[in-house]
């Protein structure tokens, strides 16, 4: 299976799809997590608030794709809960679709998601259903998914090994609500409170000629200073702007290198027009040395809000993808998803390293 690599030193956020190097106490809520863990056809993985997700991964061959994924909060009272993402060509406006695993009862249900080929259609399992499902996956080798005309198969191997790295990670070892290695213990620990972040908007509009011209002076400053951090090519000059942070402040963005589907940007920030205060941004949970480098990014003032998503191939099945939000002092970390394997899973499933809660 093609596999996530590293994008090059100028994209400041690979260290998010090869996170394992980070060194983070398991207890902080205010970094993000280690990359998620592969066990056979499962990855795992948990954010800083200990909210964890499972997903199953196809196979390269699967044609349609089917896969579940598990989703489960921290905390004593947060129940597991599991649905079945169906990708590809299933077809028809109503899908009449039958879920069978061996040791729970099979599973009917209509999948009425509009749309044509190719568009996710998501069947979520009743807290009874997720509960059978959970128990017989224990002991089974696959689940079948059936419709007229198609078919598709989940591998479960490793499924017993994510949903112990889950229990662990929350603290549900020997309780009740594990859901693996039960038992009569009640001490499972409470999720931590997420991080409130509290995003600036501009309240000015730069106009585009003045935005092009504070990136194209920030660019020649920058090649004379550091001539090799950013390469010079008309698709990547055609790329700069800048934007307001505030009255005085701006954001200014310029292309730094460019592959088949992802552009790096450096950013620096700036007062007005006055290019010995510019300095560069410094992204949380970015590499050392390339803090202010983002992939495929893009500001909008009107939220104070910065999104990027990294890929790892062109059909965006697989990277890092996250946002910031200037607060009006610096720009801090709002959410941090990855998918280290290239799979056919879509960015809105990847998992989850880091949540906040944005105001």
């Amino acid at each position: 299976m093609p596999r996530v690599a590293g994008n090059r030193v100028a994209n400041a956020i690979r260290a998010c799809a090869a996170i394992a190097s980070l060194v983070l106490p398991p207890a902080a809520a205010g970094a993000a997590e280690p990359q998620p863990a592969t066990f056979g056809d499962w990855m795992v993985g948990c954010d800083n608030v200990r909210h964890c997700t499972a997903l199953s991964l196809p196979h390269a061959e699967d044609e349609p794709i089917a896969y579940l994924r598990l989703d489960r909060a921290a905390g004593p009272d947060a129940p597991a809960k599991l649905i079945l993402q169906l990708f590809g060509t299933w077809g028809r406006p109503v899908l009449a679709v039958e879920v069978k695993l061996d040791g729970a009862p099979p599973i009917h249900r209509d999948a009425k998601q509009p749309g044509a080929d190719g568009e996710i259609r998501t069947l979520a399992f009743e807290p009874a259903e997720t509960a059978a499902l959970l128990a017989a996956a224990r002991k089974a080798t696959q689940l079948m998914v059936t419709a007229p005309g198609l078919s598709a198969r989940v591998s479960l191997s490793g499924f017993v090994a994510a949903m112990l790295r889950i229990d662990e990670q929350q603290g549900r070892l020997g309780t009740p609500t594990a859901i693996i290695r039960k038992g009569s213990g009640t001490r499972v620990p409470a999720a931590h409170a997420p991080p409130v972040v509290i995003a600036r908007p501009a309240s000015v509009v730069l106009p585009e000629e003045r935005r092009k011209a504070l990136a194209a002076a920030l660019r020649r400053q920058v090649q004379q200073e550091e001539s090799d951090l950013c390469d010079d090519e008309p698709s990547l000059i055609d790329s700069d702007t800048a934007w307001p942070l505030d009255h005085e402040l701006r954001l200014v963005g310029i292309g730094c290198s460019r592959g088949a589907y992802n552009l790096t940007t450096g950013f620096w920030t700036m007062k007005g027009d006055d290019l010995a205060t510019a300095r560069p941004v410094i992204f949380p949970e970015a590499e050392d040395g390339m803090e202010n480098m983002l992939t495929n990014a893009d500001y909008d003032p009107k939220t104070g809000r910065l999104e990027f998503f990294s890929k790892g191939r062109g059909i965006g099945d697989c990277g890092t993808t996250g946002s910031y939000a200037w607060t009006g002092a610096s720009f801090a970390l709002v959410a941090l998803s990855t998918m280290g394997e290239c799979r056919g899973i879509g960015s809105n499933d990847w998992i989850q390293l880091y949540r906040s809660v944005l105001r």
